[in-house]
C-alpha cells in the first residue's frame, strides 16, 4: 500500500511538473527568471547560475538549474540580458530547456527612485518519455498493485514540444524599498503532447518587494588599512500564483560583510481547506568585494511528503560583478534587494 501511495505522489507531482513552473528558494539570486525588469537593474554587467536538488532522498529526482547574464547600458538607460533555464524530472525523463532574450528600460522618477520596464522572448522545447510512467487507471488501490498496461498505459513513445514564449515585468525601487510585478507565459502556449490536444501553460504572476534597513557599520582589519563593514537587514516577500496554484514567501536577511544569513518560510499557515505549508528555508552566502557572490540554501520540507522521505532540497547560486572595485569602489551603488 506505502508504494501505491508514494507512486501516487509521484504521479501529482509529475502532474504539477507539467503545468506549473520550477522555483528557486533564492529568488532574488536568479534575478532574471524572477522579472525580466531586473535586467540592468545592478548597473553593472554580471553573470549568474544556480542549482537546485529538490526531494533527493525519493527514487525520482528533480534537478533545476538557470543561468543568465545581463548588462546595463548607461547611455541608453537600458538593461539587456540573455537566460538559460532548464529543468529534469526522472520520472518520465521529463526535461525543460528555455532560452530567452531579455530587455528592459530604467526611467528616473525623483531624486532616488528609478523603474524599470521588461520584456522577454523565450524558445522553449519540453519533452518526455512515458514508457516508465505509471497512470492513474493503472493503480489498483484496493488490492495495492500496479495493473500492467491498464487503460491507455500504451503509450511508450518520447514526445517532444517546442514553442515561443514571452514575458514582462515593471520594477521600482529607491535606495531603501522595492517592489516589482511580473507576468510570465504571457501567450499561454500550448504544451499537451498529444497532437489534437490541447493544454495550456497558465500566466505566472509574480509580486515581489522588501525593504532594507542600514545597521550601524563596523571597521574591518585587512592587514594594509581599515574599512567599514557594511552591515544592513533586509526583509521581503515573493508571491506566486499560477491556474490555481499559488505560494507566498517571506523571510529576513543579515548582512554582515562578507557574510550573508538567511531565513525565510514557504506556503500559507492560515490557508483554510487545502494544507500549504511548505518549507522552512535557511542561507549562507558570502559577498565579496571582488564582485563574487556565493550562496547555499537548505530547504526544511514541512508538507505531508515529510522532510524524512523527500530529504529537503539543496540549492546554490553563484554570480561574478565586473565591477571597478579598484579604481571606482563607491562609484555604483547596488539596488537594495535580498542579495539571495
Amino acid at each position: 500500500m506505502k508504494r501505491i501511495l508514494l507512486m501516487i505522489s509521484l504521479t501529482f507531482v509529475f502532474g504539477i511538473s507539467q503545468a506549473q513552473d520550477v522555483q528557486f528558494s533564492q529568488f532574488y539570486a536568479s534575478p532574471l527568471y524572477l522579472n525580466p525588469a531586473f535586467a540592468g537593474s545592478s548597473e553593472m554587467t554580471r553573470i549568474g547560475i544556480n542549482f537546485r536538488n529538490q526531494w533527493p532522498s525519493l527514487d525520482q529526482t528533480f534537478v533545476t538549474f538557470s543561468a543568465y547574464a545581463d548588462h546595463f547600458i548607461d547611455e541608453k538607460n537600458s538593461g539587456i540580458g540573455i537566460i538559460i533555464n532548464g529543468s529534469r524530472e526522472s520520472l518520465a525523463n521529463l526535461q525543460n530547456t528555455e532560452v530567452g532574450l531579455v530587455y528592459s528600460y530604467r526611467v528616473r522618477l525623483g531624486e532616488s527612485g528609478f523603474l524599470h520596464m521588461g520584456i522577454q522572448g523565450s524558445w522553449a522545447t519540453r519533452s518526455a518519455s512515458f514508457d516508465e510512467v505509471v497512470l492513474s487507471t493503472q493503480l489498483d488501490i484496493n488490492r495495492g498493485v500496479v495493473i500492467p498496461g491498464g487503460n491507455g498505459g500504451s503509450i511508450s513513445d518520447d514526445r517532444q514540444r517546442s514553442f515561443a514564449d514571452f514575458h514582462s515585468g515593471m520594477l521600482y525601487y529607491n535606495d531603501r524599498f522595492w517592489f516589482g510585478f511580473s507576468g510570465h507565459h504571457l501567450t499561454q502556449p500550448n504544451i499537451s503532447y498529444l497532437e489534437f490536444d490541447r493544454d495550456v501553460l497558465p500566466i505566472r504572476y509574480s509580486a515581489h518587494g522588501g525593504v532594507k534597513f542600514d545597521l550601524t557599520p563596523g571597521g574591518i582589519n585587512d592587514y594594509f588599512n581599515n574599512t567599514q563593514q557594511e552591515r544592513t537587514f533586509s526583509l521581503a516577500f515573493n508571491y506566486k500564483r499560477q491556474g490555481v496554484f499559488d505560494q507566498l514567501d517571506f523571510g529576513m536577511e543579515l548582512y554582515f560583510e562578507p557574510i550573508v544569513l538567511g531565513f525565510w518560510y514557504r506556503g500559507f499557515p492560515t490557508r483554510i481547506g487545502l494544507p500549504n505549508n511548505e518549507a522552512l528555508i535557511g542561507l549562507i552566502g558570502f559577498s565579496l568585494q571582488n564582485g563574487i557572490d556565493l550562496g547555499y540554501s537548505y530547504d526544511f520540507t514541512l508538507s505531508q511528503l515529510g522532510w524524512r522521505q523527500s530529504g529537503g532540497a539543496h540549492e546554490v547560486s553563484m554570480r561574478y560583478s565586473f565591477v571597478d572595485q579598484f579604481l571606482k569602489k563607491n562609484f555604483r551603488k547596488r539596488m537594495p534587494t535580498f542579495k539571495y
